[in-house]
C-alpha cells in the first residue's frame, strides 16, 4: 500500500472523552486533500456519497478530495475521535533519474468500515495524534513515520477480516520460500506448486497483496543480496550473478542498472573502492 508513497500531513484533531467543548452539532464540507477518521466511543453519523454511517467504536472513515460529506454530533454523547488531515506524492527511481507525479489514486481503502480487535490502530493513532500536537523538535518527520506505521496497522487489521486471508497466508509464505532461494533460479510452475495456487490466479493475488508482480519481487531479492555480496569486495560480477542464479551476466546487469541506476560494476567501485 505504501510503496513509492511520500506523504505530507497538513493537521491531526481529536476530541477526547473528557472534552468539555461543545462540538458543532452538523459540520458539512469538502476536502481537497484526504482524511482518516476513526471513531472510539460517543455518539454521531456521517453521510458519504449520500450513504449514512453511524458512529460506533472502531469505525473508521476514509474521506477524499472533492467528496461532499456532513458530520452530526450527538449533543449529549459526541462522538469521540481522532483525525489526521494528508496528501501524497508517488516518487518513483529508475535509472537513475526521479520522478514525482501528484496523487494518481485514492488509497485502497473503503469510505467506511468498521475494525475489529482495533486496539493497535487506535494505539498507532494515539500516538500519531499526540505527537503531532505536542510539536517537539521534529515532529514532522516522527509524524510522517507514525503515520506510515498507522497505514500499515489498518492493513494489517484489514487483511485479517478479508476473506482471502489465507491467500494473505499462502503469499507471506511464498515470500519466504523465495528468501530461502534467492541464490537459484526458481519458475512460476514451482512457486504455484508451493502454495497449491494457479499460476494465474497467484500472479494477480501477489500483485494485489504486495504491489509488485512475483518476478519483480523475487528480481529485487536477488539485487539486494546482489549488493551484500558486491560490497564484500571479494567477488567479480559474472560471480555474484551466477551465484544467484543469473545464467546471463549481462542480463543481471541490465536489471542492476535499470533498478539502482548505475551497473554493479560502477556500485563495486564507489562503495568498496571509494571512487
Amino acid at each position: 500500500m505504501l510503496n513509492h508513497l511520500f506523504f505530507h500531513i497538513h493537521y491531526c484533531n481529536f476530541r477526547a472523552m473528557n472534552d468539555t467543548r461543545r462540538p458543532s452539532s452538523r459540520i458539512r464540507r469538502t476536502l481537497d486533500h484526504h482524511e482518516l477518521v476513526f471513531v472510539s466511543a460517543g455518539k454521531g453519523s456521517i453521510v458519504i456519497d449520500s450513504k449514512k454511517y453511524a458512529f460506533t467504536a472502531g469505525m473508521l472513515f476514509y474521506l477524499t478530495p472533492g467528496l461532499p460529506h456532513t458530520i452530526k454530533m450527538d449533543v449529549r454523547e459526541p462522538g469521540v475521535f481522532q483525525t489526521v488531515h494528508f496528501s501524497y506524492a508517488h516518487v518513483g527511481f529508475q535509472e537513475g533519474e526521479w520522478s514525482v507525479r501528484a496523487e494518481a489514486e485514492n488509497l485502497p481503502l473503503q469510505a467506511a468500515q468498521k475494525l475489529k480487535d482495533y486496539y493497535q490502530v487506535e494505539e498507532q493513532f494515539h500516538k500519531l495524534v499526540e505527537g503531532w500536537n505536542a510539536k517537539l523538535p521534529g515532529y514532522k518527520y516522527v509524524s510522517k513515520t507514525n503515520f506510515q506505521q498507522l497505514l500499515i496497522a489498518i492493513y494489517h487489521n484489514t487483511k485479517k477480516q478479508n476473506q482471502n486471508y489465507a491467500t494473505s497466508l499462502k503469499v507471506e509464505r511464498l515470500i519466504e520460500y523465495m528468501r530461502q532461494n534467492v541464490h537459484r533460479k526458481v519458475t512460476l510452475t514451482e512457486l504455484s506448486e508451493q502454495v497449491q495456487l494457479s499460476s494465474t490466479y497467484l500472479s494477480r493475488a501477489f500483485k494485489e497483496i504486495t504491489g509488485y508482480s512475483i518476478i519483480g519481487f523475487f528480481n529485487q531479492l536477488k539485487l539486494d543480496a546482489a549488493k551484500e555480496m558486491l560490497l564484500g569486495g571479494e567477488l567479480k560480477v559474472k560471480e555474484v550473478a551466477g551465484a544467484l542464479g543469473f545464467a546471463d551476466e549481462f542480463y543481471f546487469s541490465r536489471i542492476f542498472k535499470k533498478t539502482e541506476g548505475i551497473s554493479p560494476s560502477e556500485f563495486h567501485s564507489k562503495n568498496v573502492h571509494g571512487v
